[in-house]
């Protein structure tokens, strides 16, 4: 595993963690701001547009650069975006700001600053995670996952803390951490020099890893969408299911991408037909027990940690160490993209029938596993030496 992927797989766990921080405060400081619903949900929706249409740019430019203008790039906009969002808080409450102008000042650095600089933080991850050497790929790979799901459970929980003694003590703890973190990142990181080999392009073969895990990553938003929904119906499910649901998630994502993956060493290919079929078991199961969508969700976040390990990989190991920020660029904005499409559609399959998002999650870890089973999928990996 590169030397240099430490400090970012610390930079990427407080980034998120701090994101998801952010996440869990924002529901109620929107009310004292005065936010409507859909205001609400254009904050989250701007988030996701920008990452997924973000990402490749990123990945063009650390190719030409290299990782570390893009690193600090990104660690500027994490610091600049939590400061801007505290605040517009800060002066939409005291109502300093007007409600619409508090709203263009989030969208402006929650949703478009703070999302620039996760987007930029993911892709250097990623690609210095691909110049790894063949046999360490899957789990340099799972290690950047597998930081952003244990993120999903850190956040929350340290938001709720934190919002005991008030709401806007994470506003501004969060750029004061990311100013520190920035610091000593700056200090650490030493991008590895390295030969940058160029493989003849071959972008069709790369075509069933992106479309296998493009739909693995919108079955998951689709059942984390849903559980929202169902939690909603008392009848449906328990009371705090949404937060077991969640925790989960991120347990399972964490232990799958983070401990099995590196313990198992799997190759790319075999974890996508390991980790697609367990997912679908999964969505089975939940489809005919709605209300224990939390006791399974572990199950199914883990074989999409499998999964998605797997055709990031998979993607990684079809390029040279030349184009690596690019499909950086591009996995990250595979997983953006369903982010966009995801909670709409399930929001309107809902609205058909309860199951029907679980049915079409379902259908969509099937397509998945019968692409990884295609022969062309194991076609074209590049044996790529990586630095140390």
């Amino acid at each position: 595993m590169p030397r240099s992927l430490p400090p970012l797989l610390v930079a990427l766990l407080v980034i998120y963690s701090l994101h998801q921080m952010l996440i869990s405060v924002i529901a109620p400081l929107s009310v004292e701001l005065g936010l409507t619903p859909a205001q609400l949900g254009l904050v989250f929706t701007v988030a996701s547009v920008t990452i997924a249409l973000s990402s490749p740019l990123w990945g063009l430019l650390l190719d030409a650069t290299g990782p570390r203008p893009v690193l600090f790039a990104g660690l500027g906009l994490c610091v600049a975006g939590p400061a801007g969002f505290a605040v517009a808080v800060a002066f939409g409450i005291d109502e300093t700001l007007t409600p619409d102008l508090a709203f263009v000042m989030v969208l402006l650095f929650r949703s478009f600053l703070f999302s620039l600089g996760l987007a930029a933080l993911s892709v250097a991850a990623l690609a210095v995670a691909g110049t790894s050497t063949h046999h360490e790929r899957t789990t340099a790979i799972g290690l950047v996952g597998a930081m952003q799901g244990l993120a999903s459970a850190i956040g929350p929980m340290a938001g709720g803390a934190l919002a005991l003694a008030s709401l806007q003590v994470p506003l501004y703890l969060s750029p004061v951490i990311a100013v520190a973190l920035a610091l000593g990142v700056l200090i650490f990181f030493k991008p590895a020099e390295g030969p940058r080999d160029v493989v003849p392009s071959r972008p069709w073969e790369l075509v069933p890893a992106f479309v296998a895990g493009f739909l693995m990553y919108l079955s998951f938003v689709l059942v984390q969408t849903v559980a929202v929904f169902l939690t909603a119906d008392g009848e449906r499910v328990e009371a705090g299911a949404l937060d077991a649901t969640l925790m989960a998630s991120a347990i399972g994502l964490a232990v799958a991408q983070g401990m099995i993956v590196p313990l198992q060493k799997w190759p790319a290919v075999r974890l996508m037909r390991i980790g697609a079929p367990m997912a679908l078991a999964g969505y089975a199961v939940i489809a005919v027990a709605p209300s224990q969508i939390n006791s399974v969700f572990a199950v199914v976040a883990a074989g999409v940690g499998f999964a998605v390990t797997g055709f990031a990989a998979r993607a990684s190991l079809g390029v040279g160490t030349a184009r690596q920020g690019l499909i950086a660029g591009l996995v990250t904005a595979t997983g953006g993209m369903t982010f966009v499409v995801g909670p709409m559609l399930s929001a309107l399959l809902y609205d058909m029938a309860p199951i029907a998002p679980v049915i079409a999650a379902g259908a969509a870890a099937a397509v998945a596993t019968g692409v990884s089973l295609l022969p062309t999928i194991s076609r074209g990996s590049m044996t790529v030496s990586g630095a140390n």
